[in-house]
């Protein structure tokens, strides 16, 4: 439906009470073919993919909050696929052709902004390292150049070239088909989609527990009621052990804080995505003016959707180092994302020991980026029962059999190696 200006003004007015929402509230069917436990975007994006690629449409996606109030809301939403190992290269690089369709795919705007990321390299041998990374990603498909110094001067001319650097710039890597996307309009879009093909979305509906039949999973106990399933699937972000403990599972995951910034609107200044290449830093600017930006861990587990002044005095530090210009804006808000960090950085997609469940985490840095990739391959391991062939490496298995996919490149570490 389309809204005039006028309408959109008196709904203000009123309350916001009269638009037409884009997916249903749905109440649960005693049974699913498949449940989705998770509302965020690989929740969602499974989901619809089941749907569109596989034809089944008896789905449920359960959320105990509301729909993207997880981490597909609360991240810098950042896509790239500059990736170094077999494996994520492949994945990634799938993840970010996905992107570049797909707001014709789900017929709404999600607002993907292919701005370009850099990271910049302070030392030669830094900048000889992502000379290979470049190389590696060529050979796979993926665009790659690599700036020396004066080119990186002439793209974001606003970082610190001075004598009495810090850390000076030797160059950077940059990939042009990197960017952002609004992250809320990726919930939403695929959201809307998924309905469309009748899905149900639930709400307000939190997992308490599984049903079994013998050895099999059958179904979920929930705050609203019991749900038959004939298959599950995990999708719940930082929340993974926690629901893995339910059905019996230890899995080879720590939660963790991975906080965001954002500052008072200023004019364009940030026309990329720029990522410090010796400490943890990253930056882009959004369309209100704001810079958004992170960093690292905070350093400890927890559940929690917030951070310590610790680690946002060790991102501003990062911050003012390689960009002075900024040093007397206001931060607004901040807030934390719950992480799912498995011991080799890579995700984990696959059919579980448990028969009837799936897995669907361990994302670390690259969840957001990975969206519709992991939706797609998540759908396709769960209509199938065997791993995609993008997803093949992100076996649980791999941390048994040591064939673990050790990539520093999934997170602010990337340009440290």
């Amino acid at each position: 439906m389309r809204y005039s200006g006028f309408t959109v003004i008196a709904q203000a007015l009123k309350g916001h009470t009269g638009w037409q929402p884009v997916w249903r509230d749905a109440s649960p069917k005693s049974a699913y073919d498949v449940l989705i436990i998770g509302g965020g975007g690989h929740g969602l994006a499974t989901a619809f993919y089941l749907a569109e690629n596989h034809g089944i449409r008896n789905v449920a996606v359960l959320e105990k909050g509301y729909v993207g109030g997880g981490n597909v809301g609360r991240n810098t939403t950042v896509i790239r696929s500059n990736y170094l190992l077999d494996g994520n290269t492949q994945f990634y690089e799938f993840s970010m052709k996905l992107w570049e369709g797909m707001s014709q795919a789900l017929n709404f705007n999600v607002m993907f902004s292919q701005r370009g990321m850099l990271i910049t390299a302070h030392s030669a041998d830094q900048l000889y390292g992502f000379g290979r990374r470049a190389n590696i990603m060529r050979l796979n498909g993926v665009d790659a150049d690599i700036l020396d110094r004066d080119e990186v001067r002439r793209l974001v001319p606003y970082l610190d070239f001075s004598e009495t650097a810090r850390s000076p710039i030797h160059g950077a890597i940059f990939q042009g088909r990197a960017g952002t996307a609004r992250h809320d309009a990726v919930a939403w879009g695929y959201a809307r989609a998924a309905d469309a093909h009748g899905v149900d979305i639930i709400q307000g509906c939190e997992v308490t527990g599984f049903v079994r039949d013998g050895e099999r999973i059958v179904g979920v106990e929930t705050t609203r009621d019991r749900i038959g399933a004939g298959k599950v699937g995990l999708a719940v972000a930082g929340h993974t052990s926690v629901l893995g403990r339910k059905a019996g599972l230890e899995l080879p995951i720590e939660s963790h804080v991975l906080q965001a910034f954002v500052t008072e609107p200023i004019k364009p200044l940030v026309h990329h995505v720029v990522a410090h290449g010796k400490e943890h830093f990253y930056v882009s600017q959004s369309d209100k003016g704001g810079l958004v930006f992170g960093g690292g861990l905070d350093g400890y587990n927890s559940y929690a959707q917030r951070g310590n002044l610790g680690m946002i005095r060790e991102v501003a530090e990062a911050a003012v180092d390689v960009m002075p210009c900024i040093s007397r804006l206001r931060i607004l808000r901040h807030w934390g994302g719950v992480m799912d960090m498995t011991p080799d950085g890579s995700p984990i997609i696959c059919p579980t020991p448990v028969d009837g469940l799936y897995l669907n985490g361990g994302w670390c840095y690259g969840g957001f980026k990975a969206t519709p990739a992991s939706g797609w391959c998540f759908a396709h391991t769960i209509a199938t029962g065997k791993p995609h062939p993008l997803s093949a490496a992100y076996s649980l298995d791999r941390f048994r059999t040591g064939r673990t996919i050790d990539e520093a490149g999934v997170g602010p570490f990337a340009w440290l190696q």
